[in-house]
C-alpha cells in the first residue's frame, strides 16, 4: 500500500520563477512510509524498553551490591581468623637488626659518648681485575694508606681464582675518604654501614667513659662496664657526673700538675648523701677517641685502680673510731712531748710542739705522735673493726671494671708498729674513691653510702646507706674539720664565703726497691663544703710534687694540694646554688662550726691528760707503749686475729730512714712511674 500527498500551490516567488528553471524537476515533492518501516519502528521501540528495564536492573544490583559491601566492611565486618592471618603473614629469614649502641649522657643529659653512621672499606679480591692500580689509586684516597699493603691485601700477584673473597682495606673511613673512594669506581672494592662511637669532649671524664674498640665494644670504662646494656637498651645511660663540674676539676687539676711538674695526678667531688660521683679526673689522660693509641700510663686510672698510702688525711678515720668508740673524748689529752722509739726507729711529727695535745689540736697540726697514742689505746681489734666497716679490707664496689684489692698487712700479725703506723695512713694502701666513700659518714652525720657513678633520681627511691658512726660523732668531726681550714694545716683550702672543713695528707712514696724515695711525697686534701650542711666532698691528690716559690721548698698537702680544692670550691659552689656568705652570718657560722684547740672537759666529765694518760677500757699496747706494764684486763686482751698481742719488730734492712713520718709497713705497691726510682734525692 502507497499512499501520495499532493501539495498546495506554491508561492508567488515560485511562479515568478523561470519556466526552464524546473524543467528537469519533478513538479511536486513526494513522502512514502512504508509497511517494513513500520515494522522497524515497532522493533526499535520494545528494543528500547528493554534497555532501559536492564539499565535499571543493573543500577539495582550494583545498589544492592554497594549495600552488601557498606555491611559487611563498615556496620558488621567480618575479621580474619588468627590461622588466617598467620597463613598470610611473610616469614622473615633474617634477623632484624639490634638497636645502635646507647648514647652515654651526663646527669643534665649533656651528650658525653654518641654512635654516628660510619663506613669500613672492604674487597673481594677475587673482583679486582688490577690489584696494583686499585691500590695506588686507594693510596691517594685514603692519606696515610700503604700502596703495598692494599697490593697485597687485595692480591696482587695471585691468580684471582686463588685470592680471597672478603678483606677489609681500612675500617674507619671518614666521609671525606668515602666520596673519594666512591668516586673512584674501582670494580671488586665495597663499602660496609657501621657505627663510630664518638665523645665531643674528648678528654673530658676519660676514664670514666673509658673507651671502645672498632667493633664498637666497651674496653675500658664504664663502656665495658655496660657493655651489654648500652649494646641491648636504646635509653641513654645516663651518669651521676656533672660535665661542668667535671671541666672545672680537669682544668684545675692539670694547673697543679703543671706548675708542680707532677707526674700523676685525681681529684673527685662527691656527694655527701647520694654517694653520686660528679666529677672524676685522673691525669695524664687521653682522648676517648683515640684510646686504642693512648699510652698505658695515661689509661690507667689513679683514682679507682691506684693503691696509695692516703697519708695524713687518714687521722680523719682514726679520730672518727676514737670519738665513737666512747673510750676517748674531744677534750682528752695526749703526750706529743717526744717521738715514739718502735724498735730503732722514732715516730715523729712535721713541726713538734713538745706538749701534750688535745685531740683538736692533734688534727689541726696532723701529730702523728697523737694518732699514734689514740691508736694503742683503742687496740687493733677497733682499729680492723672500723676499718672493715669502712670497706677497707675488700675492693670498692662501683661501676666500674676491676677496682683493686687493697693493700693492708695480714689481719692475723696486726702488731704494735702497724697499730700505729695505719693511725696516720702510713702501712696501708687503698684507692682514692676508696678514700673518698670512706669520708662520707664523717660529714654527713654518719651515714655511709656506695659510691656510684649513676644518676640518683631525685624522685624515686634513693639509696640506702649503712649507719657507720654515731651523729654526735660526726657534728664534732666537722667542726674539728672547719678548724684545720681555719687555723690549721688546711688554711690554703679557706673559700672566701664559704665555710670550709677538711684534712690535708703528705705520705712519702715507696719506690721499686721497698725504700722511701727520698723528698718525695704524695701530697693531697680531703674538704668538705659548706660545713653549716655539708653537701659535697673534695679531694685532690697530686703526685710526687716538685717544691716551687709558692710552697716555701715544702711538698706537703697543705701548700700543694690544698690551694686546687680551693679554687674547684670558689668555681664550683655557685654552679651548684651554694652561694657564698658574708659578713655577720659568715662570722657566726664560723663561730658556730669549730671548738677550742685546747678545751676544757664539761662539767662533771673528767680528761686524759698529764698524770691520767690511759683510760680504763685502753688497750695492752698503749702500756707497752709507755713501758708500763699492763693491767690484767688489758694485758689478757686479744689481737683481731686471736693470737697474743706483741709489739712489732721491724728489721732495719726494710727501711732506709731512722725517723718515721710515714709507713713502716712492707712494700706496697704504689703503680709507680718511670720518673721512680730508688735514688730519687729531691
Amino acid at each position: 500500500m502507497t499512499l501520495n500527498f499532493l501539495p498546495g500551490d506554491g508561492s508567488s516567488s515560485r511562479k515568478k520563477a523561470r519556466a526552464g528553471e524546473f524543467d528537469s524537476k519533478p513538479s511536486a515533492e513526494m513522502g512514502r512510509i512504508t509497511s517494513p518501516d513500520l515494522n522497524q519502528r515497532a522493533v526499535l521501540e520494545r528494543t528500547r524498553g528493554r534497555l532501559v528495564m536492564l539499565a535499571f536492573l543493573f543500577v539495582g544490583l550494583f545498589c544492592l551490591l554497594a549495600l552488601k559491601l557498606t555491611w559487611a566492611t563498615i556496620i558488621d565486618p567480618i575479621h580474619p581468623s588468627p590461622a588466617q592471618i598467620a597463613a598470610m603473614t611473610p616469614k622473615l629469614n633474617v634477623t632484624p637488626p639490634p638497636p645502635g649502641r646507647a648514647d652515654i649522657v651526663d646527669r643534665n643529659g649533656t651528650i658525653l659518648a654518641v654512635s654516628l653512621p660510619g663506613a669500613s672499606l672492604y674487597a673481594n679480591p677475587q673482583q679486582v681485575p688490577d690489584p696494583q692500580a686499585a691500590a695506588v689509586l686507594l693510596a691517594n684516597a685514603l692519606p696515610g694508606a700503604d700502596p703495598a699493603w692494599l697490593a697485597r691485601a687485595m692480591g696482587a700477584g695471585v691468580t684471582p681464582s686463588k685470592r680471597k673473597e672478603f678483606v677489609y682495606l681500612d675500617r674507619r673511613l671518614t666521609p671525606q675518604e668515602e666520596l673519594a673512594v666512591n668516586s673512584l669506581g674501582i670494580p671488586g672494592v665495597y663499602f660496609e654501614s657501621r657505627e663510630e662511637r664518638h665523645y665531643p669532649d674528648g678528654n673530658l671524664a676519660a676514664h670514666i667513659l673509658g673507651g671502645v674498640n672498632i667493633d664498637s665494644s666497651g674496653l675500658a670504662g664504664v663502656e665495658k662496664y655496660f657493655n651489654n646494656r648500652l649494646k641491648t637498651n636504646p635509653h641513654p645511660l645516663q651518669l651521676s657526673i656533672d660535665a661542668g663540674i667535671q671541666s672545672i676539676v680537669h682544668d684545675e687539676l692539670a694547673a697543679a700538675v703543671k706548675e708542680f711538674q707532677a707526674p700523676g695526678a685525681c681529684a673527685i667531688v662527691m656527694n655527701v648523701h647520694t654517694g653520686e660521683v660528679l666529677a672524676m679526673v685522673s691525669l695524664p689522660d687521653y682522648d676517648v677517641n683515640d684510646y686504642r693509641d693512648a699510652a698505658p700510663n695515661n689509661q690507667f686510672d689513679r683514682c679507682v685502680n691506684g693503691l696509695y698510702e692516703p697519708g695524713s688525711v687518714f687521722k680523719l678515720q682514726t679520730i672518727s673510731m676514737a670519738l665513737n668508740s666512747g673510750i676517748i673524748h674531744w677534750w682528752d689529752y695526749f703526750n706529743t712531748t717526744h717521738p715514739l722509739r718502735v724498735g730503732r726507729f722514732e715516730i715523729t711529727d712535721f713541726e713538734p710542739v713538745h706538749t701534750w695535745m688535745a685531740v683538736p689540736e692533734i688534727l689541726n697540726v696532723s701529730s702523728n705522735i697523737g694518732a699514734s697514742r689514740i691508736a694503742t689505746i683503742l687496740g687493733p681489734k677497733i682499729e680492723q673493726s672500723w676499718y672493715n666497716k669502712q670497706g677497707f679490707f675488700k675492693p670498692l664496689n662501683v661501676q666500674l671494671p676491676g677496682p683493686p684489692v687493697p693493700l693492708f698487712p695480714p689481719k692475723s700479725d696486726w702488731g704494735l708498729a702497724t697499730t700505729m703506723t695505719v693511725s696516720f695512713g702510713a702501712g696501708i694502701a687503698i684507692s682514692p674513691l676508696q678514700l673518698v666513700t670512706a669520708t662520707i659518714p664523717v660529714v654527713n652525720g654518719g651515714i655511709r653510702y656506695s659510691a656510684t657513678l649513676l644518676k640518683v633520681d631525685p624522685n624515686g627511691p634513693q639509696p640506702q646507706g649503712v649507719r657507720i658512726m654515731k651523729q654526735h660523732t660526726s657534728d664534732i668531726m666537722r667542726k674539728l674539720m672547719t678548724n684545720v681550714v681555719l687555723f690549721g694545716t688546711g688554711q690554703y683550702a679557706a673559700v672566701p664565703g664559704y665555710v670550709v672543713g677538711g684534712k690535708t695528707g703528705t705520705a712519702q712514696v715507696v719506690g721499686p726497691n721497698g725504700r722511701y724515695l727520698h723528698h718525695t711525697n704524695n701530697a693531697s686534701f680531703m674538704a668538705a663544703f659548706p660545713m653549716q650542711d655539708p653537701q659535697y666532698l673534695v679531694y685532690v691528690l697530686v703526685m710526687q710534687p716538685k717544691p716551687d716559690a709558692s710552697t716555701h721548698g715544702f711538698t706537703t698537702g697543705g701548700y700543694i694540694a690544698a690551694p686546687t680544692v680551693s679554687r674547684i670550691i670558689a668555681r664550683m659552689g655557685p654552679m651548684l646554688g651554694i652561694m657564698p656568705s658574708s659578713g655577720d652570718e659568715l662570722a657566726a657560722l664560723d663561730t658556730q662550726l669549730t671548738v677550742p684547740l685546747s678545751p676544757s672537759p664539761p662539767p662533771g666529765q673528767h680528761a686524759l691528760g698529764p698524770g691520767n694518760p690511759l683510760p680504763p677500757q685502753a688497750n695492752a699496747f698503749a702500756y707497752e707503749l709507755m713501758g708500763k706494764k699492763p693491767p690484767e684486763a688489758a694485758a689478757g686482751s686479744q689481737s683481731a686475729g686471736g693470737a697474743r698481742e706483741q709489739p712489732a719488730v721491724l728489721k732495719s734492712s726494710s727501711r732506709a730512714h731512722n725517723r718515721i713520718m710515714a709507713p713502716v709497713y712492707p712494700t706496697l705497691n704504689n703503680n709507680m712511674t718511670a720518673r721512680d726510682t730508688g735514688d730519687e734525692h729531691g
